[in-house]
């Protein structure tokens, strides 16, 4: 079974890049080969100018010459040093290492952009877990690398300061100006993060797409699936504009090559579905709300209509109740329709 196949991704410089999809999908792979990490079996891989890998060439250049820095899942600092002495640990050790009298300096830049300057002195194992992931961010950049590595840097923090993280990490890659390839499975934090999100399955590259793209023109189902929510409802051509499916026939592009019959998945995000407890005209759906969660800012609605069951994402101090019979708005123009 192949971890990759036939990927073909570029980044540019200065880029912020997100490598977005399940477990398994080959994401991580992608990016240990970049690391020098994994070999892989055939193509290249080059970093700026520099040709780091390439099985028909003969050429692989180790891990440490590769003008890399990662950061990990686990925060990986060493519990007996303090967070200067982390953080300056590359620059004093290995082929990265400076000058001695350029390491303080260099070690108090790095500390300020991830905010920890002041606790130079301060031991490792008296930090939180955000503090001590940021001694990584900074003992990462701290060599200013051409590249910076993350394999789901996040992931063990909880979900308010995972939040807090993103906004700063956002700012801490854009100041440095350094090119960024991210993994992770989470999408809102690609959505959040990325200049571009590379959407991955089963060791293939789906969609590669600035966030806004990826979300609000999905490439195929799958990215449809798994990026955002989305109501589904199956159908089948019935004309050169038209799609028949429970909710009635719907009037849409439809994509080249779909004959008549030709069944299909049509698509809309809950936000886009509006509801509206004073519309009855003869042309409109009607439905029953069953449920509703609400969630502060957004409420999220559960309404069946005609035997389908759609979500709808609503502001939080809407009025809606559940049992209520609404007229249910879906505009065409915020449809996608996908073969099979």
């Amino acid at each position: 079974m192949k971890a990759l196949q036939g990927i073909d991704l570029e980044v540019a410089e200065g880029e912020f890049c997100v490598l977005l999809g399940a477990s398994g999908c080959g994401k991580t792979t992608t990016l240990r080969c970049v690391a020098g990490l994994e070999r892989p079996d055939e193509g290249e891989i080059e970093i700026g100018a520099m040709l780091v890998s390439s099985v028909a060439r003969r050429i692989y250049v180790p891990t440490e010459k590769r003008d890399i820095s990662m950061v990990f899942q686990s925060y990986a600092i060493w519990p007996h040093m303090n967070v200067f002495q982390n953080v300056a640990f590359p620059l004093t050790q290995g082929y990265r290492r400076v000058a001695r009298n350029q390491v303080a300096e260099r070690v108090r830049r790095a500390l300020r952009l991830v905010q920890l300057d002041g606790l130079e002195d301060r031991p490792a194992t008296d930090l939180s877990g955000g503090q001590q992931q940021r001694v990584a961010m900074a003992r990462a950049m701290v060599t200013e690398p051409k590249i910076l590595l993350m394999d789901e840097p996040l992931s063990n923090l909880d979900a308010r300061l995972r939040e807090q993280m993103r906004v700063e990490l956002k700012k801490i890659t854009k100041a440095i100006g350094v090119t960024t390839l991210y993994v992770t499975h989470d999408q809102a934090e690609a959505l959040s993060l990325g200049d571009k999100v590379c959407v991955m399955d089963a060791g293939e590259i789906l969609q590669v797409a600035p966030p806004n793209e990826v979300y609000a023109r999905p490439a195929n189902l799958f990215v449809a699936q798994f990026v955002g929510e989305m109501n589904f409802v199956k159908g089948k051509i019935a004309g050169p504009s038209q799609v028949e499916c429970p909710l009635g026939t719907v009037a849409i592009s439809v994509p080249a090559g779909l004959s008549p019959a030709s069944p299909v998945t049509l698509a809309i995000r809950p936000e886009h579905v509006k509801l509206d407890s004073a519309d009855r005209s003869s042309a409109s759906l009607t439905g029953s709300i069953t449920t509703k969660n609400y969630l502060g800012d957004t409420a999220l609605l559960e309404v069946e209509v005609n035997g389908v069951i759609l979500l709808v994402k609503l502001p939080g101090d809407s009025e809606f109740s559940v049992g209520q019979k609404t007229t249910v708005v879906l505009p065409p123009n915020r449809w996608h329709v996908f073969p099979g």
